[in-house]
């Protein structure tokens, strides 16, 4: 490969990069092209972006880009597959559907998620269930929503109560 065509494929890793807010480190050798492709297909429906690099390209575009990818270094190593997301736990669960029918692979090497790298297999389980940034402010606003529902619903209850004693004693003095 030229040095220009690297550069190429350099810029447009790091342009993914910056597109997506987590990055997942995965291992897919020993997949089939049938698999593979599953696995591709899978990925467009989830809206997860999957990308085959060389591990060198992938740590120049690490290093050139402006978040710390540090904690990923070590894992680029042997075939790697990117698997680029906006929501944190969609490549997670993906992996986690895929390998309902294949058991081992795609394998999990790291992410990098929320800020935070994740390094190795045992983080699967984890990473599947981190809630997403939408999913967290829905939770505090229906946490926020509780105790005005509460203070409504009361109000509208004593509201009735207190119609239907004025009813009762305008029907008592007639």
């Amino acid at each position: 490969m030229k040095k220009e065509e690297k550069a190429q494929v350099i810029e447009m890793i790091g342009n993914a990069l910056s597109e997506y807010s987590c990055v997942y480190l995965t291992q897919t050798q020993g997949l089939d092209a049938e698999k593979t492709s599953e696995l591709r297909r899978a990925c467009f429906k989830g809206d997860v972006k999957m990308l085959c690099v060389k591990n060198t390209l992938l740590k120049v575009a690490f290093e050139q880009s402006e978040l710390d990818y540090s904690g990923l270094y070590d894992l680029l190593h042997g075939e790697t597959t990117l698997l680029l997301s906006n929501t944190g736990n969609a490549p997670a669960k993906l992996i986690k559907a895929f390998r309902k029918k294949d058991e081992t692979l795609p394998m999990l090497k790291g992410a990098y998620v929320e800020e935070t790298a994740y390094v190795g297999e045992e983080n699967l389980e984890t990473l599947a269930n981190i809630k997403s940034k939408n999913e967290l402010i829905a939770d505090v606003v229906a946490l926020l929503q509780s105790p005005a529902k509460n203070v409504i619903s009361a109000l509208q209850s004593g509201a009735g109560k207190i119609h239907g004693i004025l009813e009762t004693l305008s029907k008592k003095e007639n």
